[in-house]
């Protein structure tokens, strides 16, 4: 019978810090292919370590292993990890069931790393094997300890590996169980597979063919029992040479997806308190975005509404912020400016206007409102043809005729539903026809842009307000190439006009609309920006939260991570365990965020009446943030993980 293991002048000492301790001193020990050995010795004789060596649980200081034929001394942990998956299997005292999943699931785990769990009915035909049949969907705290050990077997085998290592299996078993477990390993031993045993316990070491005895890290005795007293069957095996699979040992995402959800579901409370973190800070840059993006957008439609090609003319030279204020010495602008701008070759029209605040009554209904006399071309000028009814002529402004033309903020505030065209309204106690509604132009800012009535310029200056010069002049430029020149032409009729005598400072200004929305888009872009950086912030924090709740969990599932080495994972596959874990984490949180972002963003515009906008760059750039804030902040627990001893981490109290 061939030898299966050879082991030659192996040492190894721990080092406590203290004091050094030799737990193997130069051993040499030979195992056949089918046999049953009981390695025995008292406490700290170095039976488990020597185990523990041989199934790559551990490293040896010096001395030679081999393997099936092949040294092993000298290997990496990559293939140390491939021989645990592929040549042994193990079976603890302490079971190391997974408590989250079922007893099919955990007779499973090993397939996970080998690769091969396309084979789902040999689960099912171990535990059938083992006597467990019914119990396949019991959780291990539903089992007995004698079942719970018959599990771990069926586990140890599910890869169909060459040795069965087996510390102490029946050390937290009654009488009874003890039995049932030691017949089962005699019938795998009957069966072909090589059981290296740990144990203290004689009754358990009389079931092997050959019992080491080992005291103070030395072999003292090695007996073989008499094959003509027990059964000896030597079972002729071919060796197997098992393809090492790259990458992630072969485990498919979607397991380490599932592995994550259980461990999710198994701390419901404080995965939930990890995910928080992302999801306020995933919220709170939806929401700020939103606001950003709103405020951009009512902009645009304010300027829109404006017109396009608009100077607006103004009296008054102060600058405030790079926008001219009307303040000090002004030039005040007539209607015969009006008329003389819109001569100009550059200019295609123009229009005056004055302003003031009025109350308007209709029956029992009144409403504090703006309004603004201007001339007949500012529906042009404005985007603003009437949606019902229709604007006021010339021949009305000649006549200083009463007739306004309303926004749909009051005209929804005086007449509800209703159509108000035809309607007679009061402003400031004077009788007004009401002959159109303009269209919605929506806010601007704090401003609402439809809460205005217009009436002819001539109407308001002399039968309302009183006044005699108009407030401004809006002027189209023909062609938008030609906005410099209009300007120059304008700055030279007034100047002319009026005599202004040419200074740096002079009494009026002209704004060109275009400049101004560039000027405040660009303004509005650096806030949005400034408030998502605010708001990543969180993120941030966040993330730092999924971190430190991570290495809570390494260290809390420290023996899980040992018996995952155990049957066979590697680094790669605790690292990515992890990993995924934490971008799951941080993907629910994030998508929970978008929600509640999204909702407080609508909340606020219903309240506040603030224009938001929820943008797919903000959606996008959120979801893609936090699956990075996971994969960064979850390396650093995922690589304690995943360096971390099999035989340390299984000994983790």
């Amino acid at each position: 019978m061939e030898n299966l293991i050879e082991i030659e002048n192996l040492s190894k000492t721990y080092d406590t810090g203290k004091v050094k301790f030799k737990a193997l001193d130069d051993v040499s020990v030979k195992i056949q292919r089918g046999e049953f050995v009981a390695i025995m010795g008292p406490s700290g004789s170095g039976k488990s370590t020597l185990m523990h060596i041989m199934g790559f649980l551990d490293g040896p200081d010096s001395g030679s292993y081999v393997l099936d034929g092949r040294e092993t001394s000298k290997l990496t942990d990559e293939e140390y990890a491939e021989l645990r998956k592929n040549k042994i299997g193990f079976v603890f005292q302490q079971f190391f069931l997974l408590p989250r999943i079922n007893t099919i699931e955990n007779v499973a785990l090993p397939l996970i790393y080998s690769g091969k769990n396309d084979n789902a009915e040999m689960p099912s035909n171990l535990l059938a094997e083992v006597g467990l049949a019914s119990k396949e969907m019991n959780l291990p705290n539903e089992l007995s300890g004698g079942e719970r050990q018959r599990v771990a077997i069926a586990r140890s085998l599910v890869n169909s590996p060459d040795i069965i290592m087996a510390d102490e299996p029946t050390g937290n078993l009654d009488s009874k169980s003890q039995t049932e477990i030691m017949k089962l390993f005699e019938v795998l031993n009957q069966k072909g597979k090589t059981i290296v045993m740990v144990t203290h316990d004689e009754e358990v070491a009389a079931y092997a063919r050959r019992v080491i005895k080992i005291r103070d890290g030395k072999i003292v005795s090695d007996v073989k029992k008499n094959c003509e007293t027990k059964e000896c069957v030597e079972v002729k095996q071919e060796k197997t040479l098992r393809h090492t699979t790259a990458g992630i040992s072969g485990i498919e995402f979607s397991e380490f997806v599932k592995q994550a959800l259980s461990a999710m579901l198994g701390n419901k409370m404080r995965s939930i308190l990890s995910m928080l973190g992302i999801l306020i800070g995933v919220a709170a840059v939806i929401a700020m975005l939103a606001l950003g993006e709103g405020a951009k957008d009512s902009m645009k439609q304010t300027f829109s509404s404006l017109g396009s090609n608009l100077l607006m003319v103004m009296p008054g030279a102060n600058r405030m912020g790079g926008v001219q204020m009307a303040s000090g010495t002004v030039t005040r602008f007539t209607l015969q400016d009006v008329d003389a701008l819109a001569k100009l070759a550059e200019i295609k029209m123009s229009s005056g206007n004055v302003n003031s605040r009025a109350q308007v009554v209709y029956g029992a209904n009144n409403w504090n409102t703006q309004v603004q006399g201007t001339g007949e071309n500012y529906p042009v000028l404005h985007n603003a043809v009437p949606n019902y009814g229709r604007f006021f002529s010339d021949t009305e402004i000649r006549i200083r005729e009463r007739v306004a033309v309303l926004g749909t903020t009051v005209a929804s505030n005086l007449f509800g539903d209703s159509n108000p065209v035809g309607q007679t309204i009061k402003i400031n106690r004077v009788a007004f026809k009401v002959i159109g509604v303009m269209p919605s132009k929506g806010s601007g800012g704090f401003r609402d842009n439809d809460d205005v009535i217009v009436i002819p310029i001539t109407t308001a200056m002399y039968r309302l307000m009183g006044k005699e010069y108009v407030d401004s002049i809006d002027a189209q430029v023909k062609d938008e190439t030609l906005t410099q020149q209009a300007t120059d032409s304008i700055t030279a009729a007034i100047r002319k006009r009026h005599n202004i005598v040419k200074t740096t400072d002079t009494s009026f200004s002209i704004m060109n609309m275009a400049d101004i929305q560039k000027s405040l888009q660009a303004t509005m872009g650096a806030m949005t920006l400034l408030l998502g950086c605010i708001a990543a912030i969180s993120l941030i924090v966040g993330g730092i939260g999924i971190m430190n709740i991570m290495l809570v969990s390494v260290t809390e599932r420290t023996r899980e991570i040992g018996l995952r080495k155990a049957i066979g994972a590697r680094k790669n596959d605790i690292l990515m365990q992890f990993i995924v874990e934490a971008i799951l984490m941080t993907t629910i949180g994030g998508i929970a965020g978008i929600i509640l972002g999204s909702a407080v963003a609508y909340i606020i515009s219903l309240v506040v009446h603030w224009a938001t906008k929820i943008s797919m760059f903000s959606v996008i750039i959120s979801t893609v943030f936090s699956i990075a804030i996971g994969l960064i902040f979850g390396i650093l627990p995922a690589r304690k993980a995943s360096e971390l001893s099999p035989i340390d981490a299984l000994r983790y109290e």
